[in-house]
């Protein structure tokens, strides 16, 4: 009995011992581990504090409230048209009608068309062989569904109008089909329109005329199909007029524009539209930060013409002028302003009311004409049918001559430019020594066939200029006919001396000269032809 008590006791003894030795192995292994924790922490960061996200709170700016505000009126608009084909005279394979005839050389600055290579449109998309598409951007000026847009987003390459358009509303699904109200190539605007489930919202117009260079431009489109992008930079330039067409003034801009922005609405700080953006400058196809966006000024009076008539009219006075007159050509003429009739049409209102070649008009209904596109941009403005006075130089003589705005398409119906000439060979004159005079140029009669190009049937001939001469300068040429100095006419060499020795160093002079033209072959074929116009500049010192 004792020998089993005794075994009992120490088989408690020992259970007791190893619970102790499982309970110290625990406790160091906790305090180990904790240690090491503790050390791993304090290597890394001791004095980091954890980082929280605070609740979102959006700022908000002026672009922030613009880009907003005026999603819903900026859409993108899908064109798709199957190319034409022809056959071309000579039996070669067809070409479709929108693939350029020229070489591309990759110099073209300026571009319309903003990429795609198949037709007008902004950026041509991946289609099915056959079928191409393009898109650009537009925007609602009008609640029940009017569009504005370039007419090359809406014409393919040939300028026919495309297949199907679809417009996409911003956070509408749906595809909406267009119809094109009326185009104007000249401005390169069309007005499409749409007929939507819902009420839609049109934008802001502003008055161009008040844009200044320095002030927020931003440009809302579709570039590469992504819509509602915004971009923002300032107007870097008003009024460039040598990039487009006659009747295009363009805003320049620094905001970024892209494939597929062409359409688009340029704006002003408050949101209000103030051109169209409609070309860029580019050596890569992309934003080079250099676009151009048309006045909404000019837009606004095409979109009002179409959506009357379907079409836009402008109006002539039936003149045309040389486009490089320089200033000092005006100056030597005894005005500051104006622009210098080179020729007058035919049975159009100026040759009714009396105008003659070199008359200079200075002002239209009292307002005063600068140049050639202050008079394009003041008649095309004037309803045709509306009467108006011409205020005109005529050898430094002022009178008014009343006339009445005819529709320009119908003055010009046969291009003024297109004139008959017949060339002169030299060996058709008489032999005279020429003779030199102070502007650099020598000089000789003119034989009777010269002459009978020259509008009075008289003046001499050029026969030299000297190279870096006053004459070079200025522009003149061997065998230009000169008929006029500072409007005196002239009729002989010694005209023209007595002319020169009346000036000196600091005077300007104008020269006006019958140029002979050689003939244009090809799609656009012309006779050869004359072109009678001023070169000018101011006399350096000898």
């Amino acid at each position: 009995m004792k020998l089993f008590e005794k075994m009992r006791q120490q088989k408690v003894l020992s259970t007791t011992l190893m619970l102790l030795t499982l309970s110290i192995g625990i406790l160091i292994g906790t305090v180990i581990n904790t240690g090491v924790h503790a050390q791993r922490g304090q290597t890394a960061a001791p004095d980091a504090t954890p980082l929280t996200v605070p609740k979102a709170a959006p700022l908000g700016n002026d672009f922030t409230k613009l880009a907003k505000m005026l999603e819903p009126s900026v859409v993108n608009i899908t064109a798709e048209y199957t190319p034409k084909t022809q056959v071309s005279k000579k039996g070669r394979a067809p070409k479709n009608e929108d693939e350029d005839s020229g070489d591309d050389d990759g110099q073209d600055l300026f571009r319309r068309f903003f990429g795609g290579q198949g037709g007008g449109g902004g950026i041509e998309l991946p289609q099915p062989q056959g079928k191409r598409e393009q898109s650009g951007t537009g925007f609602i000026v009008d609640k029940n569904g009017y569009i504005i847009t370039n007419n090359h987003v809406v014409v393919d390459g040939a300028d026919h109008i495309v297949d199907h358009l679809k417009v996409k509303l911003h956070g509408d699904p749906t595809d909406y089909k267009a119809r094109v109200i009326g185009t104007d190539r000249e401005t390169d605007l069309a007005v499409i329109k749409i007929d939507a489930k819902h009420t839609l919202t049109p934008v802001v117009i502003a008055n161009s005329d008040g844009v200044q260079v320095g002030d927020w431009a931003v440009a809302i489109g579709s570039p590469f199909g992504l819509e509602a992008s915004v971009t923002a930079g300032i107007v870097s330039a008003l009024g460039r007029d040598n990039i487009g067409a006659q009747f295009q003034r363009f805003i320049q801009t620094d905001a970024a524009i892209n494939p597929g922005n062409s359409g688009g609405p340029l704006l002003n700080i408050k949101g209000e539209v103030i051109g169209v953006n409609t070309m860029i400058a580019t050596q890569s196809g992309g934003s080079q930060g250099i676009g151009f966006a048309l006045p909404v000024n000019t837009v606004v009076r095409v979109y009002n013409d179409i959506i009357r008539d379907g079409k836009v009219t402008r109006g002539s006075i039936g003149v045309s002028w040389d486009k490089t007159t320089k200033p000092e050509t005006l100056k030597a003429l005894g005005v500051d302003h104006g622009v210098i009739v080179g020729e007058v049409q035919k049975g159009g209102p100026a040759e009714k009311a009396g105008m003659k070649p070199e008359d200079i008009i200075i002002a239209l209904n009292g307002v005063p004409i600068k140049d050639g596109d202050d008079l394009v941009s003041h008649v095309a403005e004037t309803p045709v049918g509306t009467a108006v006075t011409v205020g005109v130089d005529r050898e430094g003589k002022k009178m008014d001559l009343k006339l009445t705005i005819e529709d320009r398409t119908k003055v010009f119906a046969k291009d003024p430019r297109v004139v008959g000439e017949n060339i002169i060979p030299d060996n058709g004159a008489e032999k005279v020594e020429p003779t030199k005079v102070k502007f650099g140029i020598s000089i000789r009669p003119a034989s009777e066939e010269e002459l009978k190009l020259a509008p009075e049937k008289q003046g001499i001939v050029i026969s030299r200029v000297e190279g870096d001469s006053f004459a070079d300068e200025v522009g003149l040429m061997e065998r230009d006919i000169l008929i006029g100095i500072n409007r005196t006419p002239v009729k002989s060499v010694d005209d023209v001396r007595k002319i020169q020795s009346n000036l000196k160093a600091g005077d300007a002079v104008a020269f006006r000269v019958v140029r002979q033209q050689p003939g244009i072959h090809g799609a656009k074929a012309q006779q050869p032809g004359t072109r009678t116009l001023f070169l000018s500049g101011t006399l350096p010192q000898n």
